[in-house]
């Protein structure tokens, strides 16, 4: 669906935010699935994984983007999201993906200016910066496989919201333009 667009990236890389800012701008609905996790268990992320483990939120959280992918739609994902692979290839089928690349160090300088921070579970129980760096590592040929762009995050999210914007108007254009060019049936 050419008018889905599927964020994914760590988490604290401005998949919301991004989101919002695209769903307001093309006048497209905005979803998270860690939103709507939490809508539909009445449970934060925190309490889920503590009471079922991780494996059991990875399936919730794969069963809601399923639910939730709608066509004309923004769709932040969890900062997981891409470690099932068949969530990495109902993505690509579905949508056009985008990977928000950031550092390890942007990623740590918002979590730790953010206050939700603590519903956040720790995945390792490592300092925040250890974790997020093997996360990272271990995520991004993930993402990577999972994203048909790779935009920089570590820039102003309007930078980036301007970035995703203008490739998804190149695509749409593109799409008229090929559809134009193919002649009616007779």
């Amino acid at each position: 669906m050419i008018n889905t667009i599927i964020l994914v990236g760590p988490r604290a890389s401005g998949k919301t935010t991004v989101g919002k800012m695209l769903a307001a701008r093309l006048k497209l609905n905005f979803i998270d699935t860690d939103e709507v996790v939490q809508k539909k268990t009445n449970k934060t992320i925190a309490q889920i994984v503590d009471e079922q483990g991780w494996d059991n939120f990875r399936t919730i959280e794969g069963r809601i983007l399923k639910e939730v992918t709608l066509s004309g739609c923004i769709i932040a994902t969890g900062g997981g999201m891409v470690i099932a692979q068949e969530n990495r290839n109902y993505m690509k089928n579905k949508g056009i993906v985008f990977y928000l690349a950031t550092s390890v160090e942007t990623v740590v300088k918002r979590l730790r200016s953010d206050p939700a921070v603590s519903q956040r579970p720790s995945l390792t129980g490592l300092s925040i910066t250890e974790e997020i760096g093997g996360i990272i590592n271990t995520r991004d040929p993930l993402y990577q496989e999972s994203a048909h762009f790779v935009i920089d995050a570590n820039n102003g999210k309007e930078q980036v919201a301007q970035e995703i914007n203008a490739i998804y108007h190149t695509l749409l254009n593109d799409a008229a333009n090929d559809a134009a060019a193919i002649p009616p049936r007779l």
